[in-house]
């Protein structure tokens, strides 16, 4: 840094040189709108040439004429009038030069004599059509005029009416001297360089003015931008840049020192519903509260960081059970805090690493460190160190869940729909709604490369409502044809943990105006039994506003079948790996058949999916099944694939059952 002498004696030349740099646009500034005023005012003075054109044409020409075209020529006595005319403008100098020509454009009259044999000008032509054309130019600069170049003028071509004529009879061409219109032109271009000259010097010391006032602001902005590009502005905490350096100082320390740095990454579970529940203010404060609990329970040495979101970064310096330090962070964060007059617990999920013993690269142990958060939230583990066990958390799936979060707002999602018919007349009843990734650069993805990694995260909230919403308005424009066929969305256990969630379908369908029994909710035995109550709480409110329920992959599960008669569900779907190899597999077969007859006692209609064979779709239909489901009957396609597709089978029927 430059001593305060040296910059003392600097501060002059800046100022000066600034005052140099901002006047140049000034000064630019009033170059250009000189010009463009000294362009409206020879404007300006064109109009008043072809004014005084039209006026001479009007009061002088026209009434010398008899109404014949000019073609016809001129009589002595209009000549006569003519030159009686020109004598006194010309020589008055009033009028440079009066010709009239006829509507093919030739001189028939000349004051000077001059342009008999010359071309038709397209000036004249264009007046014999009708417009006036004025200009301003020099006398005798014409390509086809002769003589010595005369004084500026505004040449005006006239056309010429005769008798309230709708046609002109000929064209007036005139020069008048741009001189006496210059002089009134000049003398208002000064008046409005001086008042432009006055404007910009006032608009330049006031902005000269404004700008070493702003200065001094500025140089105490750049000592708090400084603190902001290092720190989040909601919590003061560090950023993730600042986080990142010392994550790296303290892991150099901790090689060199022969001690142990713990790195943890910290996710806020379910945040998404404070946010929702009472808006992102209140959800400002609870960040807050963490962010100052985080900071009081830490060590000076210890680094706490917001990373973004609802995540935070700790890095514990010179520690020797970081697992027990970092429970006891956790249970801090899950004392209740009070927001908006209300008490609210806020859970976390915890993945931490130990340097120099899992790595010593930082960006290396940040992604593994994450990697063990999303375990933890995967397996409701609450605080868990990596382990290179943790395969299924690589790298690319990381990438993936970061894609993700914008998968939707950039339309990268599509609905591949597969038809569910009637095994007794073929009837399309419904469609299964099939979520794909359109990914930028890896191409389209099936739910199997990216749905067990949203599902453990609040990223499912926004795809199941997304799906929802799209799949209904994808059926609906199937058309009048396919109005009763309904689709059916699969729903994950973390949606059933909402309780909001059976008010966000019902509002859906409100807002779309659909029939509640054109939405099908399938979900799993596993999703029913990760919460029991709740699950059956929110199926019930489904299921009272007329919403179907379909349990899928009924067979592989866990359900007992007293609760299965306690469920709100109203149809089976038999698990594709006891159809599909039903006809060889004698077992799979007789559950096949047990399941049909289950579901026919507690009144429950059966699908069996998995049907890839007309054989295998001959043997469901004898056990009585309702529905089949499988790529015998049609493979997965858009909604303009299945509107085609629809119509290829009669609307309604499907001719291969």
């Amino acid at each position: 840094m430059a001593p305060p002498t040296m910059r003392a004696r600097s501060m002059p030349r800046l100022l000066i040189a600034y005052a140099v740099v901002t006047a140049i646009p000034v000064v630019l500034l009033g170059v250009g709108l000189g010009a463009s005023y000294r362009t409206e005012a020879q404007q300006r003075g064109v109009a008043e040439g072809r004014s005084e054109a039209l006026l001479v044409a009007q009061t002088a020409v026209e009434p010398i004429l008899d109404g014949r075209p000019l073609s016809h020529g001129l009589t002595a006595s209009e000549i006569t009038d003519l030159k009686r005319l020109v004598q006194a403008s010309v020589h008055s100098h009033d009028v440079l030069r009066l010709r009239l020509r006829d509507l093919a454009g030739n001189v028939v009259f000349s004051d000077d004599g001059s342009g008999f044999k010359q071309r038709p000008e397209d000036e004249a032509l264009d007046a014999a059509h009708g417009s006036t054309v004025a200009r301003l130019t020099r006398l005798n600069s014409d390509a086809v005029d002769t003589g010595l170049v005369g004084p500026p003028a505004v040449e005006v071509y006239q056309p010429l009416y005769v008798a309230k004529s709708e046609h002109p009879v000929g064209v007036l061409e005139m020069y008048l001297p741009y001189a006496p219109i210059s002089v009134d032109v000049n003398a208002s271009l000064h008046t409005l360089y001086r008042d432009l000259a006055l404007g910009l010097g006032a608009l330049y010391l006031a902005l000269l003015a404004i700008s070493l006032s702003v200065s001094k602001r500025l140089r105490r902005q750049v000592k708090v931008n400084r603190f902001l590009a290092e720190h989040d502005p909601l919590t003061d905490l560090p950023n993730r840049s600042l986080f990142h350096s010392c994550a790296a100082q303290a892991v150099d320390h901790a090689r060199r020192a022969g001690t142990q740095t713990a790195i943890a990454i910290i996710d806020l579970d379910r945040f998404k519903d404070v946010n929702d529940a009472l808006g992102h203010h209140s959800g400002d404060q609870v960040l807050t509260k963490v962010a100052q609990r985080l900071a009081d329970a830490t060590r000076p040495r210890d680094i706490v960081a917001r990373l973004g979101g609802d995540e935070f970064g700790i890095v514990l310096r010179d520690v020797t059970d970081a697992d027990e330090v970092l429970r006891r962070l956790r249970d801090i964060i899950e004392d209740e805090v009070e927001v908006c007059g209300l008490p609210l617990s806020v859970e976390s999920s915890i993945g931490f690493v130990i340097a120099p013993d899992d790595g010593t690269d930082v960006d290396d142990l940040l992604q593994l460190a994450d990697v063990a958060m999303y375990v933890a939230k995967a397996q409701h583990s609450e605080v868990v160190r990596y382990d290179p066990a943790f395969d299924h958390f690589e790298a690319a799936n990381l990438g993936l869940i970061a894609d993700f979060r914008n998968a939707i707002d950039r339309n990268e999602l599509v609905l591949h729909y597969q038809p569910k018919t009637n095994m007794d007349d073929g009837r399309v009843e419904a469609v299964e709604a099939l979520v794909r990734w359109q990914h930028p650069t890896l191409g389209l993805l099936y739910p199997d490369s990216f749905i067990p990694l949203v599902e453990p995260t609040d990223l499912i909230d926004a795809l199941t409502e997304w799906v929802v919403r799209a799949a209904l308005v994808d059926v609906r424009s199937l058309g009048e044809g396919a109005d009763d066929i309904a689709v059916a969305v699969n729903v994950s256990a973390r949606n059933l943990n909402r309780t909001h969630f059976a008010r966000q379908v019902i509002g859906t369908l409100g807002s779309l105006e659909m029939s509640p029994d054109r939405l099908i909710l399938e979900i799993t035995e596993t999703a029913l039994l990760a919460d029991p109550p709740r699950a059956v709480a929110v199926l019930a409110e489904i299921g009272a506003a007329g919403v179907r329920v379909s349990l899928d992959d009924f067979g592989i599960g866990q359900t007992s079948l007293s609760y299965l008669s306690s469920l709100p569900v109203h149809e089976l779907k038999i698990d594709k790996s006891f159809v599909m190899d039903m006809l060889v597999n004698p077992a799979h077969a007789a559950i096949v058949r047990s399941v049909v007859e289950l579901g026919h006692n507690l009144s429950l209609r059966v699908v069996g999916e998995g049907v890839e064979t007309s054989e295998v779709l001959a043997r469901l239909r004898a056990t009585g099944c309702d529905l089949a489901q499988g790529y015998h009957l049609a493979r997965p396609m858009t909604v303009e694939a299945l509107s085609g597709w629809l119509s290829t089978v009669g609307s309604t029927r499907q001719r291969a059952v």
